[in-house]
C-alpha cells in the first residue's frame, strides 16, 4: 500500500516529474529481494537508457505497472476501487494524462547524450583553422600544403623544390565537371543580384551624381577619387579553384596516406620540438573545406626515395566518423625515380581578394627560406589573370633540423606528469626523473626525492604513485629551481639565411641582422632573430613590419601583435638617425621556440603579455639600429663631405678669375723703384705676362687643395674615431652549380666555405 501510494503521488503532467516517477519505481524494484538488497543513493536514481536490466520489465512498462498500481491499489487491499484524484481528472479531461504516461519526445531529446567527432567539430567551427571565408580559405589552403611541403623536404635535408599553381574553375566548367547541366534563370527575382527598375534608377543617379562632384574636384584641381565598386547583397557568384602542390620531399608509406589525410588530429609532428604544425589538421581542413564547398575528393601521389612505385589515393573523409573514405588507392609506375609528394584538391575560393595576401605570403616565405626555389603559377581562362613568379634559391645553406627534446620541470602539469609516467620504460622514480624530463642529473633527482617526503624513495615504482604524491611531484616542480633549458633542439633561419633573404628579396641600401642567444619563456626555449633594412624595391615609406613565428610568415591581425607593438612603441628611431615617417624601413624578427605563445585560434600573432619575448624582440631590433647608425653616420658623413667639395668647387672659377685679374694689374704696373715683392711673387708676376700662369691654371690649383684638405679632414675624424679605412661591409661569395667537396665554417654572422 505504501509503494502504491508514493508511485502514484508522482503523476504530473510533465515529461520531467514522469521521469523521476520511473526512477522511483526503478529504486523499487532494485530493493526488491529478487533483485538485491542495495539501495542506490539518490544521485544515481536514474539509470543510463542504453543499458538495460534484462532481470527487469522495461521502463515503460514498469511506468504502466505503476500507474494500474495507483490506479486499483485500493481494490487489491481493501477490496473496493478508488475514485481518481481531482488533478488526474483534470489531466485526463485536458488530454494530458497520454503525456505523462508515455513521455514528451522533446524531453526524451534533451535527455540523450550526444558526441561529435574531430572532423564535425572542425567542420563547424572552421574559422579556428583560418577558414572563415572563400578567401580565407584558399589562402589558408595553399599556405598549408606549401609549409607542409616544406617540413617534407627539410626532414631528409633536401634543397626544397616547390611548385605551387592555383588554377581558376568557372562555375560552368566546374559543373561540366561534376556532370551538371547548367540552367537558364526563371525567375530573376529569386536571386541575390537581381536589380529592380526602381533600384537600377536609383544607382543610376548615385552615379551621376558622383561623376558630377568629381568633375568638379577636377576643376578645382582637388584630388579625384575612384568610383565605388558595386557590391551585392548575398555572397555573389562562386568561384572554385584546383589547388595543387608538389615537392621533392620525403613522401608517404603507401599504407599510411589514407589515415594521414582522412582522420583528423592525426599527424607525425605531435612531441616536444619546433615545428611549422602542431594539431594534425592542415590538408585535413582544406579536405573538410572541399567537401562541404564543392564535395569532390582529394588526389595524393606519393614516393618515397628508392621506391620503385608511385602511390596515387583519391579519397575524402567521413565527418561524423572522422575515418577516411578511399575511392581509390594503387601503385603506379616510378620511372622517373621521384620522390616527394602532390597533392591537388578543388575547392570554392575567391582570389580577388586575397590575391594579395597570396603573392605576399609567398614573398616572404622566400625571405625566411632563401635555401627553398619556389615557382607559383595562376592559371585562368582569362589572359591579363594569368601569372608566374619564380623565387630563386639564394643559397644552399640549410638550418639544421629540429630535434625531439624532452620536458622542462618547471612546464609540465598534473596531466603531462600522468601521461609520461603512462609512457615511461622506467620503473623507478629515481629513473623516472632522471630521464623523462630535462637538466636533472642523477644528484639533482636525489635531492628532488628527498625533498618530497618520507613517502618517496628512489626505489619507488612510478606505477605505483597515488594521486597526492603526484600533486606532490608537481607542485615540487612548479616551486624547485632548475637551470634554463638550452637551444639545441631550435632550428633558426640563421642571420646568414635572414640577410641573404632580405637582400634577395628586397633589394635594400643598408641591411643589419641580429639572433639573441637562446632564452626561456614558462620552461620553453626560444630564439628571436631580427632584421632591419633600410630602403629597397617595393618597399612604403615607413614601417614595413614581416612577422615570423616558426619560419611561417604571418599576415594577419597584425597590430595587436608583440612584434609591431615593439616596433612602434618602444623603439626610438630618431635616435638611430632613422626617419621613422620618410625612410623606407623593414623590419624583420622570427621567433622560434618549442612553444610560440600564440592568441586567439587562427595562430596569426603573439601576444604581447611575455615579459621574456617582448624584452628579446626589443633587444635584437636595438642591435640592429645600432649596426645601421654606425653605417648611417658613415652616409651622412659622406655626404657632407660630398656637399662640402660640391660647395667648394662651386666657387673656384669666381675666385680663380678674380685672383687673375688681381695679379694681372699689378703685373701691368710700371715696376717700382725699391722692390716690394719677394723673388717668388716676382716669378709669379712675370709668368702672368707671359701668359704661363693662366686662370686654369688657379682653378687646377684650387681643385687639388679642395681634395687635400677633404682627405686630411676625413682622415683626422677616422683616427679619432677608430674607424678603419678597411671595408667593414659583409661580403658573401657562394657557387651554386657543379659538384665538389667542401668544408664549411660557420659563425653566427657567417659562413666561409672552404673548397679545396
Amino acid at each position: 500500500m505504501t509503494r502504491t501510494k508514493k508511485a502514484a503521488s508522482f503523476q504530473r503532467r510533465d515529461g520531467l516529474v514522469l521521469q523521476k516517477r520511473i526512477n522511483f519505481v526503478d529504486f523499487v524494484g532494485s530493493a526488491h529481494p529478487a533483485v538485491g538488497p542495495s539501495l542506490r543513493p539518490h544521485s544515481q536514481f536514474s539509470p543510463p537508457p542504453e543499458t538495460p536490466n534484462p532481470s527487469l520489465p522495461s521502463r515503460s512498462h514498469r511506468a504502466h505497472l505503476a500507474m494500474d498500481d495507483a490506479g486499483d491499489g485500493g481494490a487489491s487491499a481493501g477490496g473496493s476501487k478508488k475514485k481518481p484524484s481531482a488533478a488526474a481528472a483534470k489531466g485526463k479531461a485536458t488530454g494530458k494524462g497520454k503525456a505523462t504516461s508515455k513521455g514528451s519526445p522533446k524531453a526524451k531529446e534533451s535527455s540523450l547524450l550526444k558526441q561529435k567527432s574531430p572532423a564535425e567539430f572542425f567542420a563547424e567551427n572552421k574559422n579556428i583553422a583560418g577558414f572563415d571565408n572563400p578567401g580565407k580559405s584558399l589562402y589558408t589552403t595553399m599556405r598549408e600544403l606549401v609549409e607542409n611541403a616544406l617540413d617534407s623536404a627539410e626532414s631528409i635535408s633536401e634543397l626544397p623544390d616547390i611548385e605551387i599553381t592555383i588554377e581558376e574553375i568557372t562555375r560552368s566548367k566546374f559543373n561540366t565537371m561534376i556532370g551538371l547541366v547548367d540552367r537558364e534563370r526563371v525567375d530573376a527575382a529569386l536571386y541575390d543580384d537581381f536589380e529592380s527598375a526602381k533600384a537600377r534608377e536609383k544607382r543610376l543617379a548615385k552615379e551621376a551624381r558622383f561623376q558630377e562632384t568629381q568633375a568638379k574636384n577636377a576643376a578645382l584641381g582637388k584630388k579625384v577619387k575612384d568610383a565605388p565598386a558595386a557590391r551585392g547583397k548575398g555572397r555573389g557568384e562562386a568561384s572554385f579553384f584546383r589547388v595543387t602542390c608538389k615537392d621533392n620531399g620525403r613522401g608517404m608509406s603507401h599504407e599510411d596516406i589514407p589515415s594521414m589525410f582522412g582522420r583528423v588530429l592525426s599527424g607525425t609532428k605531435y612531441g616536444l620540438r619546433q615545428t611549422r604544425g602542431k594539431f594534425g589538421l592542415g590538408a585535413k581542413m582544406a579536405l573538410i573545406w572541399s567537401k562541404m564547398s564543392t564535395g569532390l575528393p582529394i588526389d595524393i601521389k606519393s614516393s618515397m626515395k628508392g621506391q620503385n612505385y608511385i602511390s596515387f589515393c583519391r579519397l575524402d573523409i567521413d565527418i561524423h566518423k572522422n575515418v577516411p573514405h578511399i575511392h581509390l588507392h594503387e601503385k603506379r609506375e616510378n620511372n622517373d625515380h621521384w620522390h616527394g609528394a602532390e597533392i591537388q584538391v578543388i575547392i570554392e575560393g575567391n582570389w580577388t581578394t586575397h590575391r594579395s595576401r597570396i603573392l605576399h605570403y609567398m614573398r616572404q616565405m622566400a625571405v625566411i627560406t632563401p635555401y627553398a626555389q619556389f615557382l607559383f603559377r595562376f592559371l585562368s581562362d582569362t589572359a591579363e589573370k594569368k601569372l608566374k613568379i619564380k623565387f630563386a634559391r639564394r643559397t644552399d645553406v640549410m638550418p639544421p633540423v629540429p630535434l625531439l627534446t624532452k620536458h622542462h620541470p618547471s612546464a609540465v602539469d598534473l596531466l603531462l606528469i600522468k601521461r609520461l609516467i603512462t609512457d615511461t620504460t622506467k620503473p623507478s622514480l629515481l629513473q623516472f626523473l632522471q630521464h623523462e624530463f630535462v637538466n636533472i642529473s642523477k644528484a639533482h633527482a636525489d635531492r628532488l626525492i628527498g625533498e618530497m617526503g618520507p613517502d618517496f624513495s628512489a626505489k619507488t615504482t612510478v606505477n605505483s604513485l597515488t594521486s597526492q604524491q603526484l600533486v606532490r611531484i608537481h607542485q615540487l616542480f612548479r616551486q624547485a629551481k632548475f637551470d634554463d633549458p638550452s637551444g639545441d633542439c631550435l632550428s633558426p633561419a640563421g642571420e646568414y639565411n635572414l640577410r641573404l633573404g632580405i637582400i634577395k628579396e628586397l633589394h635594400p641600401d643598408l641591411v643589419a641582422t641580429h639572433a639573441s642567444s637562446p632564452q626561456v619563456f614558462e620552461g620553453h626555449p626560444f630564439i628571436v632573430e631580427a632584421g632591419i633594412s633600410i630602403g629597397g624595391k617595393d618597399v612604403k615609406q615607413g614601417l614595413n613590419i614581416f612577422r615570423f613565428a616558426n619560419r611561417i610568415p604571418l599576415l594577419f591581425e597584425q597590430g595587436a601583435d608583440v612584434i609591431t607593438r615593439t616596433a612602434q612603441k618602444r623603439i626610438n628611431w630618431g635616435l638611430y638617425k632613422i626617419n621613422q615617417q620618410q625612410d623606407k624601413i623593414g623590419v624583420f624578427v622570427s621567433i622560434v621556440s618549442t612553444k610560440i605563445p600564440f592568441k586567439g585560434t587562427g595562430k596569426e600573432y603573439i601576444g604581447d603579455d611575455i615579459t621574456e619575448i617582448a624584452d628579446a624582440v626589443k633587444s635584437a631590433l636595438k642591435q640592429c639600429c645600432l649596426q645601421l647608425k654606425s653605417k648611417i653616420v658613415k652616409k651622412l658623413q659622406a655626404r657632407e663631405q660630398q656637399d662640402r667639395k660640391r660647395n667648394l668647387n662651386k666657387y673656384i672659377p669666381d675666385v680663380a678669375r678674380t685672383i687673375m685679374e688681381t695679379l694681372g694689374e699689378i703685373a701691368d704696373e710700371s715696376p717700382p723703384k725699391r722692390p716690394r715683392y719677394d723673388k717668388e711673387d716676382e716669378e709669379l708676376l712675370e709668368k702672368i705676362n707671359s701668359e704661363e700662369v693662366t686662370e686654369m691654371t688657379f682653378r687646377d690649383c684650387l681643385a687639388q687643395h679642395v681634395e687635400q684638405v677633404d682627405y686630411e679632414m676625413a682622415l683626422e675624424y677616422a683616427m679619432q674615431t677608430g674607424v678603419s679605412d678597411e671595408p667593414r661591409e659583409a661580403i658573401y661569395l657562394n657557387s651554386l652549380e657543379g659538384s665538389y667537396k667542401f668544408m664549411d665554417l660557420k659563425s653566427p654572422t657567417f659562413l666561409f666555405r672552404f673548397i679545396p
